[in-house]
């Protein structure tokens, strides 16, 4: 019988779902758009068995997808799990194999050397396959409608990295999916890759390089002609492995580093920019360069915000310096200098999950979404994030005005990662929807709401009901139907 801990991670906001389901023809409050067509693919971690450590984290469990088809004014959903090698052979088990969170001395002797990835973090649709991503391991391959689990891939033998982004990014003049891999030659080695697949998912080139440090290089940035990574002390090493500490760690001694990398070029052309002072940054919104400059907008906060990847030196978490804002960083490929050229706060709203028109990748662009917390605003339900932020608003910013704006979901509930859909293939750039999935804590409901996107503030024009509450999810992608499989 299975019994999972009672603790922060297994608890309230956070208990484990475990639901694979087909629903047909949810029920919505308004009026979903007639016109959309495509598919909305979101994953929760959401462990299959109870962990064998009861500290285990958060991100630590399957990857469980979710799809909603959108045709016809209609929604579907369907739930499965990514089946993972990792899963398959605890479900043979009857129970977890693989022991803490990136921590391979902790499995059981039966699974050492087996690919660890839960592909529990990013589901994207390329070259009609949906790519279930972790990024401690290669890309995992399903049927983006059935869900159907295919596989791992290298790309036919091309890659010879050992890792996969979870945040590739599709570039909208090439078609093709940019991607990097950290820790390429094993783990918790300083090596790097950075690659492009083809509108085809032809592995085009992977480009090998060195980061100035080990560290958690969870997203980054590319513009027409650059591909470009933060560094952020978030690290690691054997010592903190064998004592069975967190994986990661933040160490403010470390500096932070913005690496530039021609698009077509190699290691020798890798230049690494050293930021004015240690700081935390995750997710970036875009990066776009101007001649020899590039701009780099990113959250940034002022301590570390992952309380559950400590401080090394055992300093207290400090959630005011926690919360990160949206800012821009800049760097000149012709200047001699390795440090930054600017960093510019644009906006006071406590921000994360930052999401953009996705046509506008790579280049200079004027609007924004992102996931907002106004700890003003009443909360009455119980529990938080894993990162203890809850996040009560979703906000715009218009880089052209600096106009800001935003939805508040009510003192019940939390919004999950937002995602924007164009109105049309041609449409303006904003001119869209905003997604979202809206968890009423209260309740224990789910809903997806659908918005306006340049009129946050009208509120949803469609709320899509879902019969449970969803587990809180880490990232989803938006799919045209030109972009799936025929059926």
């Amino acid at each position: 019988m299975a019994y999972f801990p009672d603790t922060t991670a297994f608890t309230g906001v956070l208990n484990p779902l475990r639901l694979e389901v087909d629903l047909i023809d949810l029920e919505v409050e308004g009026e979903v758009p007639s016109h959309l067509d495509g598919t909305f693919h979101r994953v929760q971690p959401d462990a299959q068995f109870p962990p064998k450590y009861d500290d285990d984290q958060f991100f630590n469990g399957d990857g469980l997808i979710t799809l909603f088809r959108f045709k016809d004014g209609r929604i579907d959903l369907k739930q499965r799990y990514a089946l993972t090698d990792k899963l398959r052979v605890e479900r043979e088990a009857g129970k977890a194999l693989f022991g803490a969170y990136r921590n391979p001395l902790t499995d059981d002797e039966s699974v050492k050397g087996m690919i660890r990835s839960t592909a529990n973090t990013t589901p994207i649709v390329h070259a009609g396959k949906l790519y279930a991503l972790k990024e401690d391991s290669p890309a995992l391959v399903m049927d983006p409608l059935t869900l159907e689990t295919e596989g791992f891939t290298d790309f036919n033998g091309k890659m010879k990295g050992q890792t996969f982004t979870a945040h590739p990014k599709i570039d909208p003049k090439t078609g093709n999916m940019c991607a990097f891999g950290y820790a390429s030659k094993g783990l918790l080695t300083r090596d790097c890759t950075y690659m492009e697949v083809s509108p085809e998912g032809e592995l085009l080139f992977e480009t090998f390089f060195e980061a100035p440090y080990y560290c958690m290089m969870h997203d980054f940035g590319v513009t027409e002609d650059y591909a470009v990574f933060h560094l952020v002390p978030i690290t690691s090493n054997w010592d903190r492995l064998k004592a069975n500490k967190p994986h990661f760690g933040f160490d403010i001694s470390l500096p932070v580093y913005l690496g530039v990398l021609p698009r077509q070029g190699e290691a020798k052309d890798m230049r690494w920019f050293k930021a004015p002072k240690t700081v935390f940054a995750s997710h970036v919104m875009n990066a776009f360069n101007d001649g020899s400059k590039i701009y780099f907008d990113i959250p940034q906060a002022e301590g570390n915000a992952f309380p559950f990847f400590p401080d090394i030196n055992d300093a207290p978490f400090d959630p005011v310096a926690a919360r990160p804002y949206l800012h821009r960083w800049c760097v000149d490929m012709s200047s001699n200098s390795d440090e930054f050229t600017s960093v510019e706060k644009l906006t006071d709203m406590i921000d994360e999950f930052p999401r953009i028109d996705e046509r506008y990748a790579t280049q200079a662009y004027r609007h924004g979404w992102m996931l907002v917390m106004d700890p003003d605003m009443a909360y009455e339900g119980p529990g938080a994030r894993a990162a203890g932020f809850r996040m009560n608003k979703i906000g715009h910013i218009d880089m052209a005005t600096g106009k800001q704006d935003f939805w508040y979901c009510g003192p019940q509930s939390m919004i999950q990662e937002p995602q924007f859909i164009p109105r049309s293939a041609d449409a303006p750039e904003g001119d869209g929807y905003i997604i979202a999935v809206v968890d009423n804590c209260v309740t224990n409901y789910s809903d997806l709401v659908i918005l306006d996107a340049l009129h946050l503030e009208d509120g949803p024009m469609a709320r899509i009901k879902i019969p449970f509450r969803l587990r809180s999810g880490l990232h989803g992608t938006w799919a045209d139907a030109s972009k799936l499989p025929r059926n």
